[in-house]
């Protein structure tokens, strides 16, 4: 064993942990996990611990169901909402096949390398989310409804918003964990909230992603509420988006050049990778309505454009891309958004002129796909999306979305199918 697992397993020791989970995520982002003993945490480190992978959408066939868990230990975090005694920790895992390559459906190592070739060319990127949700109550059964928590409206206070201390909760238990937030408020939409992260690096700031959705839900749930990420859950209310802040330095260095060229070849590729950044039915209710982005462009201060680039400077430079929403695999999401900026770097390429004019003259311009259908006939012809996403998980996750327009399109009450299959799940 390395270093730094030698000192993850005295760390166990000393902390009463009992229990490990093995966290790891379906090619549409969705968190799974083994829990294992912790007197097995040093076998895991060494040889992985194995898994059905046939049982696990979009992964494997019966005949080659063998995968393994590989902990990644620089993301050991403690469970906090678990008991203080017999601990449970949490790690990360790398999946591998038997024979010790990488699955080619393991999103999180398939970001790893796209950082790994980016630093090899000096670039290093940061990446801050800001994410939104609803908070919904539950019937007597204790099943989610469609009733919001309150009816607040953005940036309220108690008691129109009464969301604070479930809120207040998230953030210290997120606290608790290693994982710091920047700040937190009621959004727009009635029981609509938004916490935003401290930047880190891009495989950190998706394994933080998946971390907060999953802290969220656990929070709500023991607060007798259902968190919903779902990008469209109300319709004629505020959408949930995820806003990803990408900033860019060439060997510790900031640039305006890079920043310009990063832009431009995300507008280049925005709509081709549509389908992984708004990957449901329910992606396409969102945009182009409450802020949300539908124009190809860029601004200022326009937040109705897909990328906004704040008046910022020092740490807090960036640009943000407005268009992902909650329901995205981070890994795929934050990869295919990486290559595309690097590639605007490669080839030199300068952003169109900022928008600053009215609606109308927008409306002039390219728009994003406007539905499921269209995201994925733009995606299965990309020869960009082809060359980042392996051949195996495209052609799965393809037809996972093709059942799924499928079954919106057979639907008779389209408005409802659009959000009901996935409202539980996300």
């Amino acid at each position: 064993m390395t270093n730094t697992q030698v000192e993850v397993m005295q760390f166990i020791k000393e902390q009463d942990v009992r229990f490990v989970r093995l966290v790891f995520c379906d090619i549409f982002g969705q968190i799974k996990n083994i829990s294992i003993s912790a007197d097995e945490l040093g076998r895991a480190f060494v040889s992985g611990i194995s898994f059905d992978a046939s049982a696990v959408k979009g992964f494997l066939q019966v005949d080659e169901s063998d995968l393994l868990l590989f902990p990644d230990p620089a993301t050991l975090s403690i469970l906090p909402w678990r008991p203080a005694q017999g601990r449970v920790v949490r790690f990360f895992c790398s999946i591998r096949r038997p024979d010790d390559s990488r699955f080619e459906g393991d999103g999180r190592s398939l970001l790893e390398e796209t950082v790994q070739k980016a630093a090899l060319q000096g670039y290093q990127f940061g990446v801050g989310p800001e994410c939104e949700f609803y908070l919904f109550k539950l019937n007597e059964e204790g099943q989610p409804t469609y009733t919001p928590i309150d009816r607040g409206t953005y940036l309220d206070v108690a008691p129109l918003d009464k969301g604070e201390n479930v809120r207040r909760e998230i953030c210290l238990n997120l606290e608790q964990m290693g994982f710091y937030t920047e700040r937190s408020h009621h959004e727009s939409g009635p029981g609509q909230h938004e916490i935003d992260f401290k930047y880190s690096s891009p495989l950190e700031a998706a394994d933080n992603f998946i971390t907060f959705k999953s802290v969220v839900k656990t929070i709500a749930d023991r607060s007798g509420l259902f968190a919903s990420f779902l990008p469209k859950p109300l319709q004629g209310e505020s959408g949930s988006g995820l806003h990803i802040n990408l900033s860019i330095t060439r060997e510790g260095e900031q640039s305006r050049l890079l920043e310009q060229q990063m832009t431009a070849g995300i507008l280049k590729r925005i709509k081709e990778i549509s389908l992984f950044l708004n990957p449901l039915v329910n992606s396409y209710e969102r945009l182009g309505s409450f802020e949300a982005p539908k124009y190809i462009g860029w601004g200022q201060a326009n937040r109705s454009l897909l990328i906004r680039i704040p008046q910022t400077s020092g740490e807090y430079r960036r640009i943000e891309v407005r268009s992902a929403d909650p329901s995205c695999n981070p890994y795929l999401a934050i990869t295919l958004l990486l290559n595309a900026a690097l590639e605007g770097i490669h080839e030199s390429l300068s952003p169109p002129e900022e928008y600053v004019g009215s609606a109308y003259q927008m409306q002039k311009g390219t728009t994003l796909p406007s539905s499921l259908d269209e995201a994925m006939e733009l995606a299965q012809h990309s020869s960009f999306v082809q060359s980042i996403i392996p051949k195996r998980l495209f052609s799965y996750f393809l037809e996972a979305k093709r059942a799924d327009w499928l079954a919106y399109e057979e639907a008779v009450d389209k408005s409802e199918a659009s959000r009901k299959s996935v409202f539980f799940t996300t």
